[in-house]
């Protein structure tokens, strides 16, 4: 018993001196073999890095920045030390880590460490994104730097990777709006749930839900009267020809044939995209979802493997429930011109505007009978805005009952004021006290 407990004491400390002493190699090292002094600071400080000593491995490049300014190391010393910070990993060692990417970004930006320098900022706020129904701060972070990072080095070895990673943080800030406007939808706030279930269709079409987006925002403007017949159809048109593989699609063709709309063509280009998502699908195991619960991150493994990501970002669009300010009446433009002095056309003729307009009038046919006036339906436009506040129409609802208690001082209040009715009633039919006599003299 005691050598099977000694046995398993040693593969313990094995274990734990294996992890304690475990060097993870550092990304950058400098292969050259010399023993200049500026080369040896830069080993030692690498050595450090790769041992998890990073306050001495930043001290030591800081002493080769400051005594050898004219090293051809400067550059590398820089960017060891915001790796020093990034494999930190703490929350301010993240932000130190961001600030010295950047300073060697603006000192360096013509060398290849620049667009590396720049994926790291993006893994920096991909690291630390949320679940899509928490906070979002890091996400928004992350697509903007992975798209300055296709920008500014668009032909980087990092670019292809950016894009991935750009398509599933695209994918968690569409969920979270998703959320958002599927809640609105559930309660009966349809233009809520209109104007955030457009954003994304609009902004973000590889989203994963993107069909299920355009079926609620087409139901959503179905409930909103016919003012928004037109943007119902387009929202089911879209499914038919750009999700030609979703489920909604049949039940899409049958709305837009209720609707007397035409129902357009699959497009072949979509059509390709939804069948190599299909087949490079993702698989998740058990274990997966068992845990995907209790983590932190999102789950981005439903995110688009294909298409370019959303670059631009769009306005925001005002919601439908919102008045739109009537046109300014009158003229906008003023023009000007010189008149000549041989005109004599402004004093000859009178002012066009102080004479009245003949209106044309349709001599009466005779024999026929007057044409009977209908009233006027009202046109779709004078029909009223959909507001977010809908009209329950059901069961009224229920008086409250009232207490013993309420009930006995009712009862009480009723009878006080019948008391002081009777009281001031008497003292009307009262005769009236005699008139007051004049003062004697």
């Amino acid at each position: 018993m005691n050598r099977y407990r000694s046995l398993v004491a040693l593969v313990l400390i094995a274990f734990a001196l294996t992890g304690c002493f475990r060097r993870k190699k550092y990304e950058n090292p400098i292969t050259k073999d010399t023993q200049q002094p500026d080369k040896v600071l830069f080993d030692k400080a690498i050595g450090d890095i790769e041992r998890g000593r990073y306050e001495i491995a930043r001290i030591t490049l800081n002493t080769l920045m400051n005594t050898y300014d004219t090293s051809e190391y400067l550059a590398k010393a820089k960017l060891a030390i915001a790796d020093s910070w990034f494999r930190e990993g703490s929350t301010h060692g993240l932000a130190q880590a961001e600030a010295e990417y950047k300073d060697f970004i603006l000192f360096y930006p013509t060398l290849e460490e620049a667009a590396e320098s720049q994926q790291k900022i993006c893994d920096i706020h991909y690291k630390q994104m949320e679940k899509a129904d928490r906070d979002n701060k890091h996400a928004f972070r992350a697509e903007e730097e992975c798209k300055l990072l296709l920008t500014q080095f668009p032909n980087s070895k990092f670019a292809p990777l950016a894009s991935d990673k750009l398509r599933r943080i695209q994918e968690v800030i569409s969920e979270g709006e998703f959320r958002r406007g599927d809640f609105y939808h559930t309660k009966g706030s349809y233009p809520a749930a209109a104007n955030r279930l457009q954003y994304i269709v609009d902004q973000y079409p590889l989203y994963s839900k993107a069909d299920d987006s355009l079926w609620m925002l087409g139901d959503s403007y179905s409930h909103m009267g016919p003012r928004m017949k037109d943007r119902a159809g387009e929202s089911y048109s879209r499914i038919v020809k750009d999700y030609p593989l979703s489920p909604w699609v049949d039940a899409a063709k049958k709305k837009l044939k209720a609707m007397e709309a035409p129902i357009p063509d699959p497009d072949p280009v979509a059509l390709a995209r939804m069948k190599y998502e299909q087949e490079n699908k993702t698989k998740v195991s058990m274990l997966h979802k068992t845990l995907a619960p209790f983590k932190k991150s999102p789950e981005t493994s439903v995110a688009a493997k294909s298409g370019t990501p959303a670059m631009e970002s769009i306005r925001p669009s005002v919601p439908v429930s919102v008045p739109v300010p009537a046109a300014v009446a009158g003229v906008t433009d003023v023009g000007a011109a010189i008149v000549g002095a041989s005109d004599k056309t402004l004093d000859s003729k009178p002012d066009a505007r102080q004479a009245p307009q003949p209106t044309a009038v349709t001599p009466p046919v005779e024999g026929a009978k007057p044409a009977a006036t209908e009233p006027a339906k009202p046109a779709v436009q004078d029909q009223p805005l959909p507001t977010n506040r809908q009209l329950v129409k059901g069961k009224p609802k229920k008086e409250k009952k009232l207490t013993k208690k309420e009930l006995q001082k009712m009862q009480q209040e009723q009878q006080q004021k019948a008391a002081a009715a009777q009281a001031k009633a008497a003292d009307a039919t009262v005769a009236p006290a005699a008139a007051p006599q004049p003062p004697k003299q």
